[in-house]
């Protein structure tokens, strides 16, 4: 008798101390990342640049580097590894292990654009990330040759639909980011124009500013010297709005090209399984880095505009990459550019 009411004594103790460790247990996850943010970062950081040194990218990614080494405390080194239209240097990153240690200065090129481009995409450009902010956006500029008889896009949309079997456009490249913004524009107003790819940007303006092609797409950073050098002319901001880095010259779509929109853009991200706390404070301190005005200031003046606050969120960056993909998908396909 003595032994069974210990037995049921024990068995009573045990269930009392199982219902009070179970929360406990349950929260262990939860804490361990807690924890692991909390002294996160312990050590430098590596931003992965997916392209060369060098150009508009190259210098934001030394902006970035800076604001969040200032609001992080640690070191941010950037590391540029090109190839395969920003593929390779992302693909690093989600296959990284996710400590929050590696992160990925991404854009349209390797969130967008990569994943209709290529018959085989390193990875995915929503499941292998955990999407973090987007920083930045570069608008596109549509400029012709100095005597394409067109002076804004209305005139440019009847001279080529008119005149498309022996006009030509230009690029740095087969499936570069100023390609492909070509292609979007020419699938929206309906034309059918020969493409000239050429290696770099330099020599493809060259020829513009020659009369040598009719126009190409490239950013306003590529743009401005020479439309403020009346070497080409510049027909309209390929976006809905218009831009402060040339406010005179009217968007897309207040000259009737509804709703387009090509910009080049730059967010961060972080691989899959990053701890949720670890996303929310490289979120915080890339954002509190854009409100800096030393960092909007240098981002201005290479042409790139801090990305608006209510898109700033991870929600948003994480709704936003599925819609550019969409949004790519059908004229790279149509194009028939693919790798």
């Amino acid at each position: 008798m003595k032994t069974r009411f210990m037995s049921i004594a024990f068995a009573a103790a045990a269930g009392s101390i199982a219902s009070v460790m179970a929360p406990v247990l349950a929260a262990g996850p939860a804490l361990a990342q807690t924890s692991t943010a909390q002294i996160w970062p312990a050590r430098p950081l590596t931003m992965v640049a997916p392209f060369a040194a060098g150009g508009t990218p190259a210098a934001v990614a030394r902006i970035v580097a800076e604001g969040l080494s200032s609001q992080l405390g640690q070191p941010v080194i950037v590391e540029n590894i090109g190839g395969a239209g920003g593929m390779t240097g992302a693909n690093r990153v989600a296959k990284a292990t996710p400590d929050g240690y590696q992160f990925l200065l991404g854009s349209v090129s390797t969130h967008a654009q990569s994943q209709s481009l290529y018959k085989k995409p390193l990875y995915h450009a929503v499941t292998d990330f955990a999407p973090v902010a987007l920083l930045a956006e570069q608008p596109v500029v549509l400029v012709a040759r100095k005597d394409l008889p067109a002076d804004n896009l209305r005139e440019f949309i009847t001279y080529a639909k008119a005149n498309q079997a022996k006009m030509q456009f230009g690029s740095p490249g087969a499936g570069s980011s100023n390609h492909l913004a070509c292609v979007l524009l020419n699938a929206a107003i309906g034309i059918d124009v020969t493409h000239v790819p050429y290696r770099g940007g330099g020599q493809a303006m060259q020829d513009l500013i020659g009369g040598r092609i009719d126009y190409q797409c490239p950013t306003g950073a590529v743009a401005i010297p020479q439309v403020m050098g009346k070497t080409v002319k510049a027909l309209a901001i390929l976006t809905k709005s218009r831009s402060p880095i040339l406010p005179d010259l009217a968007s897309a779509h207040e000259q009737g090209l509804a709703n387009f929109d090509s910009q080049n853009w730059y967010a961060i991200f972080l691989p899959n399984g990053t701890p949720a706390p670890i996303v929310r404070k490289l979120h915080d301190a890339a954002v509190a880095s854009l409100e800096t005005p030393s960092i909007q200031k240098r981002l201005k003046e290479i042409g790139v505009e801090p990305a608006l606050p209510e898109r700033r969120s991870s929600e948003y960056l994480a709704r936003f990459v599925v819609d550019e993909i969409e949004r790519w998908a059908r004229p790279i396909k149509e194009s028939g550019v693919q790798f």
